[in-house]
């Protein structure tokens, strides 16, 4: 017997309100099959489903699912079952399973496969039961085979993030991003050279003089008289008369 999801409130979020921002080069893309009719659009499709799950900028040749690829190409398959196999596949469970504990595959697997933040630590919890319980592909299937993941992508769009956090996307920030949002967002966090770094902690020390120390009376003291009287110069007598022996 398996146990149901716990129940859990879900906290408000930005990316469960309909939003009025302007479209920019920061607005998410969506990526449809059906939109899909010549084969760079397609590899364009492929493309996006391997950044947004594997969160990865560079697609390695080991990291590829031809078969996924064919079937999906073939119309076999949809995006969800496409991103279902993604989810389960090897190289996800090396990326992400494998180093991580259950609280933060809940925390990424939301991310990239629902295109949100856990709403609280309850969800994570509530998550991680499942995981337990039904093992890592039960939780894969309970996420893409949900409502909500119906209701936001469908059969046929691959997964985005929803709302912006933080002015970054989730396939930056999660396992690592660059150098620019580091320096950007966390101007005040330790930058590698930098004296700054060490300035608080300078002036968070407060040296105080030692006051264990003993004065020592130097008036008594007697110093010896190390001087030594200088000896008498002797004259040194040096006889010419020496005779040498004739050859």
């Amino acid at each position: 017997m398996t146990i149901p999801l716990l129940e859990y409130k879900p906290a408000s979020q930005n990316q469960r309100v309909a939003g009025y921002e302007v479209p920019n080069e920061d607005t998410p893309r969506p990526y449809r099959l059906d939109n899909s009719t010549s084969d760079s659009e397609f590899q364009e499709l492929i493309w996006a489903a391997y950044r947004q799950v594997f969160s990865e900028h560079e697609a390695l040749r080991s990291y590829r699912q031809v078969t996924l690829e064919t079937q999906l190409k073939n119309r076999s398959i949809t995006v969800r079952d496409f991103i279902r196999g993604l989810a389960k596949s090897e190289v996800y469970r090396r990326l992400v399973v494998e180093t991580n504990s259950n609280y933060r595959v809940v925390e990424l697997s939301l991310k990239r496969l629902l295109g949100r933040a856990p709403y609280n630590k309850d969800e994570e919890i509530a998550w991680s039961i499942k995981i337990a319980t039904q093992g890592f592909d039960g939780f894969v299937d309970a996420l893409v085979d949900s409502e909500e993941y119906l209701t936001s992508f469908g059969e046929s769009n691959v997964p985005y993030q929803r709302r912006r956090y933080k002015d970054r996307p989730f396939n930056l920030v999660t396992p690592r991003y660059g150098d620019y949002w580091r320096d950007k967002l966390e101007s005040e966090r330790y930058k590698w050279g930098n004296v700054s770094n060490f300035l608080d902690m300078a002036r968070s020390l407060n040296p105080k003089p030692a006051t264990n120390q003993k004065s020592v009376n130097t008036a008594n003291i007697q110093i010896p008289d190390m001087t030594r009287e200088k000896p008498e110069k002797v004259p040194v007598s040096i006889n010419t008369s020496a005779s040498f022996p004739i050859a």
